[in-house]
């Protein structure tokens, strides 16, 4: 009888060979306290894909002007727009990801600064630079964070209570 109990309560029994352990349940790969959890954590509470959209564009439009010297001598002053324009494009994409709380002003400025790129620097990037800067400034200024969850589940601002029900008018007669 003793013998029956151990073997209830010993220790789980290995997979059989050539077979796979199950894969983890979904609750304990997101308590894992692990470097891809943080990070997607991290990439989740920002506008992520718009910021690099708009680094991306910022470093293509940069590029371009930044030629060898013998090219850039050929282009004089007109290339100094491009470079100042893909900064502002590559610091608001920096700052969607690091400030959040900005993106109202990031995106925009992205946005002008993409539409600017076209008439002012090789057509905006020959127009990579300019299009990339135009998406990623709008999925900026479009993301939204999420709201925390209730300790009860609910996701949202919390339901206002019903008023107390008035007492009826009095009838007229």
């Amino acid at each position: 009888m003793a013998a029956a109990a151990d073997r209830a309560t010993g220790p789980p029994t290995e997979p059989a060979p050539g077979t796979r352990p199950a894969p983890p349940a979904r609750d304990e790969e997101r308590t894992r306290p692990g470097g891809w959890a943080r990070w997607r954590r991290w990439r989740k509470g920002r506008p992520f894909w718009g910021g690099l959209a708009a680094v991306l564009a910022g470093a293509e439009i940069c590029a371009l002007p930044l030629a060898p010297l013998k090219i850039m001598l050929q282009q004089g002053i007109a290339g100094i727009p491009s470079v100042l324009m893909g900064l502002v494009m590559i610091v608001m994409g920096l700052s969607a990801w690091f400030a959040p709380h900005y993106r109202g002003l990031a995106g925009v400025l992205t946005v002008l600064c993409a539409a600017a790129a076209l008439v002012m620097s090789n057509l905006g990037g020959f127009l990579i630079g300019t299009v990339l800067g135009i998406l990623g400034g709008a999925m900026i200024f479009a993301w939204q964070p999420i709201p925390a969850a209730d300790p009860t589940g609910a996701v949202g601002p919390a339901p206002e209570e019903p008023a107390a029900p008035s007492a009826p008018a009095p009838a007229e007669s």
